[in-house]
């Protein structure tokens, strides 16, 4: 079963490694049209997009979601986008083991010629400062030399500093069945439809039923013959025990007390006629 994160924050409005910044705006248009199928932002370690899955730098999941939210930095409203991703096993490891505790994302301020800012990717490390102040200072006094810009996507992309990810997985449940009260119930309450739509609902039910006899069967089944084994099992060492037991009956002695044993006479015993 897939799993998805809660919302974590990957991304404040301030500054990026190359001297720029997250503007206000970027943030509430990639909110707004961030849309998986449309264009889906997968998660790279070190924002770095490998070309051999099998090995080093494979995708480690997908953004499935955004949204803004005002948090306090320093005393300091600002706006934070935080995001849903839906991990691969790997990257659930990875963050079982307190690995890439660090998120930023990469920017395309007009993507597609829309003229909005979009997400396009999010990368995960381990260290923040390398997307930090250290970076920006070098960043800006040498923009062509920048060290991320072998890794962007487009050459104006921008990279956020890494914020800390707080990722916490969550099951996903899966869609319960409708019970065959509730198409039972459907089938009668549709006052409109034709005969054809009516056969239709019963087949429905009718499968559905069919479906449920055939699903307990094969339960009770299975449960038939744990059953049949356990009792088989125990028959077994029963019979085992009851084995035992006689043949150390066979050999134990009786606890009568012993017969004396026969010495003879000692002296002959004459007759005087």
């Amino acid at each position: 079963m897939k799993r998805k994160s809660k919302f974590f924050r990957v991304a404040v409005e301030g500054a990026t490694t190359d001297g720029r910044k997250i503007e206000r705006n970027w943030l509430t248009e990639i909110a707004k049209s961030y849309n998986p199928q449309k264009y889906g932002a997968r998660v790279f370690i070190e924002h770095i997009r490998g070309l051999n899955p099998e090995w080093g730098f494979r995708a480690m999941g997908d953004v499935v979601a955004v949204k803004t939210e005002e948090v306090e930095i320093d005393g300091e409203k600002r706006l934070a986008l935080f995001a849903q991703i839906e991990p691969t096993e790997e990257m659930v490891k990875l963050v079982a083991a307190g690995q890439k505790i660090y998120s930023s994302i990469e920017v395309n301020p007009d993507f597609a010629g829309s003229g909005q800012a979009y997400l396009v990717g999010l990368g995960i490390t381990d260290s923040p400062a390398s997307l930090g102040t250290e970076v920006l200072a070098f960043a800006a006094k040498h923009p062509e030399a920048n060290p991320f810009a072998a890794r962007k996507q487009a050459p104006g992309n921008v990279f956020t500093v890494a914020e800390e990810a707080a990722i916490e997985l969550e099951e996903e449940q899966p869609a319960p069945e409708p019970s065959l009260l509730s198409l039972v119930r459907e089938m009668f309450s549709r006052r409109s439809g034709g005969d054809d739509a009516r056969f239709a609902d019963v087949r429905a039910a009718i499968e559905h039923l069919a479906t449920g006899v055939t699903a307990r069967h094969e339960e009770f089944a299975a449960q038939l013959a744990s059953l049949s084994a356990r009792l088989d099992a125990l028959k077994g060492d029963h019979e085992k025990a009851i084995a035992d037991l006689t043949g150390k009956l066979d050999h134990t002695p009786r606890n009568d007390p012993p017969r004396p044993p026969a010495t003879g006479s000692g002296a002959a015993v004459t007759t005087d006629c």
